[in-house]
Order: C-alpha cells, then sequence, then structure tokens
C-alpha cells in the first residue's frame, strides 16, 4: 500500500475527545496489550498528529503520529500498527517467518506467496482467514511487515504451502517507514530455535539453531503413481533455498505451471472481487449482470489482459456469478425473464475484505496523442460573466470594460462596494438596497423604472448575474486556461431508433472536455461486447460523434463519471440508461 509515495491531505494536532477514542479502539483492535501498554503506545500528554493521506492506488488512510514516527494507520475504519509499534510489541500479532531475500520483494509491493514461508518448529500459528497478521525474517523476531492472511492455517497446510499466503499492507523501507524517523530494523532474538527436523509430515523447511550449513528442502511434486504422493527430499544450502524461495514464492505474475483455463478461473476471480470491492455502491443495486460485466469487471482487468469467460471452466457469465452466490458473496434474481441482476452483496465477506486492490491499469483512462498514451485528467471548468455594453457604467468604477471577464464572487464583491460606496444601503432596513440612476439603467426592465425604488441584495445580485453575457473558462492540465463566451455545451447522450428497429447509444461533444472519440469508442466497444462507429456530428463543425449498438447508458455512465471524473453537470442523457429488469 504504501510502496510509492503517498499524498499528505491534512496533519492536525490531535483533540482531546479523539484521543480517549483512539485509545479505546487499540484496546478493542488489539486486546493483548494491557493498559499501561495502551497508554505508553497512546500516550496522555505527548505531541500525538492525526495525518490524513491518499496512498498512491487513490485509497484514503488516516494516520497517527507520535514523537515523529508513525505508530498506528487506519483503512476502511480497520486499525493497523506500524513496524515501529510492533518492534516495541513484537509479539502484538501472529508472526510467520520468511527469508531475508524476500523483504526487497515485500518493499517493492509484493504479496507473500506460502512457498515463501520457513516453518518453525512448533508449526505455523493458529489464524483465520483475514486474521491481520506480522511477518519477520530468519533469525529475528523483529516485524518487517504486516499483511492479512488470504486463508487459515488449516488451509495454507492444506494447500501444501502454495498460492498466496498474506495481502501485504505495510512494511519496513516502504514510504510510510520513510516518514519516520527511519530507524533501521533491530535485532530482536527468536524465542527459541530447535534442530531442524528432517522432511516432516507436513513437507515443511526447517532451519537448524545456528542458521549456517546445509538444510534439507522439502517439496511436494504434483506426480503420482498408483495413488500415493512422492515426497521428495532434496540437500540444499541456505542460501539456495533463499534464493528460490524468494523467486517462486513472490513471483506476482506467476502462473505456476497453470492451465490456460485456470489463469482465467483466477482472473475472472480477481476481477470480480476487484469490482465488488472498489467500484460497486450499494445504492447502483440491483445491478444488471451484463453491466456488472462490462462497466465493473473489464475496467478492473490488469493491462495486456483481457477477461474472456468463454476460456474459463465456467463458459458463462451465469455459471459464474452462480458459483459466486453459492459462496455466500452476492445474491441474484431474475428480475424479469431472461435478464438477471445482483440484489445483494456482502461486503464483509472474508473474500472481499482479504482482497488487496493490484495496481490500476491506465488503458481505461488513456487518450491518444500522436504516438503515445497519456492519462486523461478531466479540465477545470469555471463559469465566469462578461460586461455587455449596457452594464458597462456599474462596473467602470471597479476598472472594468465592456468585454471584462468576472468570476461570481468578484460581481458580488463590486455590487456590494459599489452600494456601499454610493450609500445605497437603507438605513432603516440593511437588506435592502436603493437604486440609483445606474442600478436603475442595469438591472430594471422599462415598465420597472418609476416603479420599483429598493430591492433586497439577493435579488439585486440575482439581476446583476442574470444581466452579464454567460462564459466560462477551461483549464487542461498541463495547458494555459482558454476563456469562451457562451457555456460549454454538455456531453450529449440520446437513444435513437435504426431502420433495423435497434436501438443505439450516441454520444456527442466529447473533444470540449478533451476526449478522443476514436478512444473513447474503442474502449466502450470492449466492454458492452457491441459493435461502435465514429462519425460526423450532424450540424456541429468539426466535431464527431461516437454511436454505440444497444442502450449503452450504464457504460458511458460508469466511464464519464467514474473513471474520467467529469462533472455529473456537464453530461446530460444520464437518465436515459436502461431500469434494472427490463431488456436493453
Amino acid at each position: 500500500m504504501f510502496a510509492k509515495a503517498f499524498r499528505v491531505k491534512s496533519n492536525t494536532a490531535i483533540k482531546g475527545s479523539d484521543r480517549r477514542k483512539l485509545r479505546a479502539d487499540v484496546t478493542t483492535a488489539f486486546p493483548t496489550l494491557g493498559t499501561d501498554q495502551v497508554s505508553e503506545l497512546v500516550p496522555g500528554k505527548e505531541d500525538l498528529n492525526i495525518v490524513k493521506l491518499y496512498a498512491h492506488k487513490g485509497d484514503a488512510v488516516t494516520v497517527y503520529v507520535s514523537g515523529g514516527n508513525p505508530i498506528l494507520f487506519e483503512l476502511e475504519k480497520n486499525l493497523y500498527p506500524t513496524v515501529y509499534t510492533l518492534w516495541s510489541y513484537p509479539d502484538l500479532l501472529p508472526t510467520f517467518t520468511t527469508w531475508p531475500p524476500v523483504l526487497e520483494k515485500l518493499v517493492g509491493g509484493a504479496d507473500l506467496m506460502l512457498p515463501g514461508l520457513v516453518m518453525p518448529p512448533a508449526g505455523l500459528p493458529q489464524i483465520q482467514k483475514g486474521d491481520l497478521c506480522a511477518i519477520s525474517l530468519v533469525g529475528n523476531r523483529a516485524p518487517v511487515a504486516i499483511g492479512v492472511a488470504a486463508m487459515s492455517t488449516a488451509e495454507m497446510l492444506t494447500s501444501g504451502l502454495k498460492g498466496r499466503g498474506f495481502s501485504v499492507l505495510h512494511t519496513y523501507q516502504d514510504h510510510l517507514w520513510r516518514s519516520g524517523n527511519k530507524s533501521s530494523l533491530p535485532s530482536i532474538a527468536p524465542l527459541a530455535l530447535n534442530s531442524a527436523d528432517v522432511c516432516e509430515e507436513k513437507g515443511a523447511v526447517q532451519v537448524d539453531s545456528t542458521l549456517r550449513g546445509d538444510m534439507r528442502h522439502m517439496t511436494l511434486e504434483g506426480e503420482e503413481e498408483n495413488g500415493e504422493v512422492h515426497q521428495v527430499c532434496e540437500e540444499k544450502s541456505l542460501s539456495e533455498a533463499s534464493e528460490d524461495t524468494s523467486i517462486g514464492g513472490l513471483n506476482q505474475d506467476s502462473t505456476d505451471g497453470k492451465t490456460l483455463q485456470e489463469q482465467m478461473d483466477e482472473l475472472l476471480q480477481r476481477c470480480f472481487l476487484h469490482a465488488l470491492k472498489c467500484r460497486v455502491k450499494k445504492a447502483d443495486l440491483p445491478l444488471l449482470t451484463s453491466t456488472f460485466l462490462g462497466s465493473h469487471m473489464f475496467s478492473c482487468c490488469p493491462e495486456g489482459r483481457q477477461v474472456d469467460i468463454k476460456k474459463s471452466s465456467y463458459k458463462k457469465l451465469s455459471k459464474f456469478l452462480q458459483q459466486m452466490q453459492q459462496e455466500q458473496i452476492i445474491q441474484v434474481k431474475e428480475l424479469s425473464k431472461g435478464v438477471e441482476s445482483i440484489v445483494a452483496v456482502d461486503w464483509k465477506h472474508p473474500r472481499i475484505t482479504s482482497f488487496v486492490m493490484p495496481e490500476p491499469s491506465p488503458t481505461s483512462q488513456t487518450i491518444q496523442e500522436g504516438s503515445r498514451e497519456q492519462p486523461y485528467h478531466p479540465p477545470d471548468i469555471k463559469p465566469l460573466y462578461c460586461v455587455p455594453a449596457s452594464m458597462t457604467l456599474l462596473f467602470q468604477e471597479s476598472g472594468h470594460k465592456k468585454g471584462s471577464f468576472l468570476e461570481g464572487s468578484e460581481v458580488r464583491s463590486i455590487i456590494i462596494n459599489y452600494a456601499k460606496k454610493n450609500d445605497l444601503v437603507d438605513t432603516d432596513n440593511k437588506n435592502l438596497v436603493k437604486l440609483d440612476t445606474v442600478l436603475c439603467d442595469c438591472i430594471l426592465e422599462k415598465n420597472e423604472q418609476h416603479t420599483v425604488m429598493k430591492l433586497p441584495w439577493d435579488s439585486l445580485l440575482a439581476r446583476c448575474l442574470e444581466k452579464l453575457q454567460p462564459a466560462y473558462q477551461v483549464t487542461f492540465p498541463g495547458q494555459g486556461p482558454v476563456v469562451k463566451k457562451g457555456k460549454i455545451c454538455p456531453i450529449d447522450i440520446t437513444l435513437a431508433q435504426r431502420a433495423s428497429n435497434k436501438k443505439v447509444t450516441v454520444v456527442r461533444n466529447l473533444e470540449a472536455y478533451g476526449l478522443d472519440p476514436y478512444s473513447v469508442a474503442a474502449i466502450l466497444q470492449q466492454r458492452c461486447q457491441a459493435s461502435t462507429t465514429v462519425t460526423p456530428s450532424p450540424g456541429a463543425k468539426d466535431s464527431l460523434q461516437v454511436q454505440i449498438q444497444g442502450n449503452q447508458v450504464h457504460h458511458l455512465s460508469w466511464l464519464l463519471l467514474e473513471e474520467y471524473q467529469l462533472p455529473r453537470k456537464h453530461i446530460q442523457g444520464l437518465e436515459k440508461a436502461p431500469k434494472p429488469g427490463k431488456k436493453k
């Protein structure tokens, strides 16, 4: 989570009430800590700061800093200790051991795979899936990382110590550690070290008390003869075993000799969990299963890979979602004949809570510029007002002339100063403003010239804004602001009926927001699994429109609002999305 630099939003001293709440939260989260230890960790009088930040993946994190070091961090209402805290309380969490060369991989953002674990003489700590655990190195009890268990101890042993073991959240030497005093890893002697036991039934790796010389490394070969699985014992030096473990145990993209079908099954589940954890909200339900696949799962697919259900063992989306329903992650119902929707999601399910989101793929948020791709960032659009000839007298005292561009706050300030400078505020009622000749000429209609003598402040300001000409300023990232008269045209989404009696979705005015219609069409074609075309927009000079087969407003809504982060007020036609339970 902190493998890359984060962005600090705020840094404030903690309040007394928040300090007391933090103590209570620490007591609840870590019941093994005594009262004195909690008071030591969260001191009563020493400086304690709350730092709110955004991790490089966008996660909002709250960090508690004491004595210049981060001691705790909070993510999605869960409290986690930092390595600085764990060095003071090394037994706070169940601890698993790995090899020193593995640390570099963890710091780089990798998760810990089960082949990278070292089996202690007493066996692995007993944990459940989703439990928070510490990770230390051979020969040193000082934790170097914390992570969430991807499976229980029993499941780890049943798997033969294969697969993903822990989703790592924070490590020694990552950017959260660097935000403190950057103290080196302390040396804490292991509680006990026994001689290695060779080739135990659990297929474990054992290390002798001196951590020197040869070790016996045991693996389970997947070969069967007459129904028996052969256990192979191999003599390897500690350095050789360390190298093998760090490479094989932490390769995030390793396929481990899996078939293409097994790889596609894993990719499906990865995209499924990613979509539920960070994209689908409760307000989105019920959600068409086709929309869930096209707008959510496809966009969670890693760069360079593509979800193809036909190449998985499920073959059909309905069969895959049925399996996820059997695991009680989601609930799917057929709200109308032949049309299924996701109607409920258990966001507290261990598979969702333990899933750690990978690096977001930039391919779904790019625009083509020449021969290179750049991440899309929405422009900053600011409404302005232009002074017309009829309003020049009112604004000339403040140094503005015909054609000047002003922000709404500037207009308000100019009007207020004008009224005060010319003693126009009613002495009996401060909420009223007397209208002099200039104000009468600028804001009153002809039939009001001799009947309206005073106006309330809000009415006066509203009339002034109405008389000014609309304008706007657009600023694209890395470019200077561009000011134009009139109102910016919103992205327009419409539905049309073609001669074949099929609906098509048409979207116009993408260029005004820096979007390339051809890139948008390519993204929609892949997500909607429908044909797209780009044609000249009727009645608009040098403008293109994108046409997608079927009602694809749901997909457009997600792309424009969630991924491109365009304000809803600049998009019209989103209400045309198909209602759950209705065919497109």
